[in-house]
């Protein structure tokens, strides 16, 4: 049975009591913590497994991003500057319906690199209108865990030509379903991703939820209440808002992830917190946008679950959850004060709040016996760092200061993904090079 010790300078647990413990070490059997006791010089020298000597370095979960677009990476920088309707009409939509299989592999292998080299772990993924499953292999075959689902859209004015009719759409979708969900010994679940409300109709919103019945322990993930201009076009069809129409339609559950809402009223915020819906939280994407600022300490503060995802890399245009936990926290401080959106809370956002968002608290996003062995190490040790060693301290240098320069080692359900911040799964020059010529290819299609 596959055996690590892993020997750190401390262990960041993210757990009830929010642990940080000094000379201790942790056991991983068959892919889970099987063990975190006292630094014991006998136990060690009489380990029959590997052994990790990280003793200067900083052990955490793997972060949690529950809001990701995959395919859109390859699109990195092609998007910049313009609001929601326009940035889809005149950018996304179009260079999304343009990608082939071996463009959307592609994409989905620099996004996935850049996420586990960069400290992530779990992810939720939204994925495009086509060939879906290429989607899912490279999830497979990179042992990254993830919810991923096919975008569901029937109605496009703003797009027509990126499409499919209802019929379809569910028929793919529950096709794929059946043949990925809780795959990989569950490292591998279904997330049903309509777009979101201006491009599906009432009935695929409604058949899609009743098909979730089937499979459980999938999340329905979809955009709610991102931009002001989106909103106003949802009242004008629906004579309601957002969260206030996916409510009116059933939808709404705890296993609900809607990503964004930045414009919500009061009723809406009653309904997250009554139905238990979880937030993704895309801060660096609603500033680039233009789309406004969340919410986030109110949404807490009434208990609703609130979790952090970088969106999709034209909108950002990076996928490190560093740069999201810094922007989070910095963006609430001038409306709600400088003691709000703190470190500590905002690394729980990124690792066990995120899992539990997803409903899988109980198998990963903190450090604990019996939770799957999901974890990155840092080295926090940097003259570009705070240089206190105060347990507070390590917050805010994760936070506020650390990047994804300072990821060092990634292990997933207890196997290496990134040792001495080198990929073992990806290399960096094939993707950089089959990137840019299926970039290339596909922007000919437009």
């Amino acid at each position: 049975m596959n055996k690590k010790l892993i020997i750190p300078k401390r262990i960041v647990c993210a757990d009830s009591e929010n642990k940080i413990l000094e000379r201790s070490i942790v056991e991983i059997t068959g892919g889970i913590i099987s063990d975190i006791r006292k630094h014991d010089s006998g136990f060690i020298s009489s380990f029959d497994g590997e052994i990790i000597h990280a003793e200067g370095l900083t052990l955490i979960p793997g972060f949690v991003q529950t809001h990701i677009h995959l395919c859109q990476t390859l699109f990195r920088g092609l998007a910049d500057d313009l609001e929601l309707l326009d940035w889809l009409q005149k950018k996304i939509f179009p260079l999304e319906s343009s990608h082939d299989k071996n463009s959307l592999r592609a994409s989905a292998r620099l996004g996935i690199y850049e996420l586990l080299t960069s400290g992530t772990t779990t992810l939720m993924d939204m994925g495009t209108l086509r060939h879906q499953e290429v989607i899912f292999e490279e999830l497979k075959n990179s042992g990254i865990r993830a919810i991923a689902g096919k975008c569901m859209i029937d109605e496009n004015h703003l797009y027509s030509e990126f499409k499919s009719s209802k019929e379809y759409e569910l028929k793919y979708t529950g096709e794929l379903a059946s043949a990925f969900h809780n795959t990989e010994d569950g490292r591998i679940k279904y997330g049903f991703a309509p777009r979101f409300a201006l491009s599906c109709s009432t009935e695929l919103l409604k058949e899609t939820k009743e098909m979730m019945h089937d499979f459980p322990g999938s999340i329905f993930h979809t955009h709610s209440s991102e931009n002001k201009n989106e909103c106003n076009e949802i009242r004008k069809k629906f004579g309601k808002d957002n969260v206030e129409y996916f409510d009116s339609l059933g939808v709404l559950d705890q296993n609900s992830v809607l990503a964004h809402c930045v414009h919500l009223n009061e009723n809406e915020t009653e309904i997250l917190k009554n139905r238990e819906v979880s937030v993704a939280h895309c801060p660096s994407s609603n500033l680039k946008l233009g789309s406004g600022i969340a919410d986030m300490p109110g949404l807490i503060e009434k208990g609703i679950k609130v979790s952090l995802g970088a969106d999709g890399a034209p909108c950002n245009n990076t996928l490190s959850i560093f740069s999201e936990m810094k922007i989070a926290s910095l963006i609430q401080k001038p409306v709600h004060g400088p003691t709000s959106m703190d470190a500590k809370t905002i690394f729980r956002l990124a690792t066990i709040d995120g899992a539990n968002a997803l409903n899988i608290g109980d198998k990963t996003g903190s450090i604990e016996v019996g939770k799957k062995a999901d974890l990155v190490l840092l080295n926090l040790d940097s003259p570009l760092l705070s240089l206190s060693d105060e347990q507070e301290d390590i917050y805010s240098n994760i936070v506020y200061s650390a990047t994804r320069e300072n990821v060092i080692h990634v292990i997933i359900d207890g196997d290496w993904i990134v040792k001495d911040k080198n990929s073992l799964i990806f290399d960096e020059d094939d993707l950089f090079v089959t990137g840019k010529s299926e970039l290339k290819k596909l922007l000919k299609k437009i």
